[in-house]
């Protein structure tokens, strides 16, 4: 149900077709993001359940993943079948991958 933050960047390094949501806020999101990412914030999933592919592979990403893994849960129930959350979340992908993302 989770997909470290190397497992995600070698994915998007291999040109993996992956469908990136941010569930975060938007003054979080301007703050910091993954390029690749369409925000969609946990409030707002449940009205834009549309504008996701049930049969895409998505992975979810919040502040430190506690958000994501709501979204990836409630998005198993409607149906969605390849969904996962960024374990640490947009924190640990500045830790791990990109140490020159802005952190907060």
């Amino acid at each position: 149900m989770e997909i470290t933050p190397q497992e995600l960047k070698t994915k998007l390094d291999h040109g993996d077709k992956i469908t990136v949501i941010d569930v975060r806020q938007p003054n979080e999101h301007a703050i910091c993001r993954l390029k690749e990412a369409k925000l969609i914030s946990l409030p707002e999933l449940p009205n834009r359940l549309g504008e996701l592919n049930p049969e895409d592979s998505i992975v979810l990403y919040c502040h430190h993943g506690m958000r994501s893994m709501q979204a990836a849960l409630w998005l198993q129930q409607k149906g969605f079948k390849n969904v996962k959350s960024l374990m640490g979340g947009i924190d640990a992908w500045a830790e791990e991958i990109d140490p020159s993302m802005g952190r907060y």
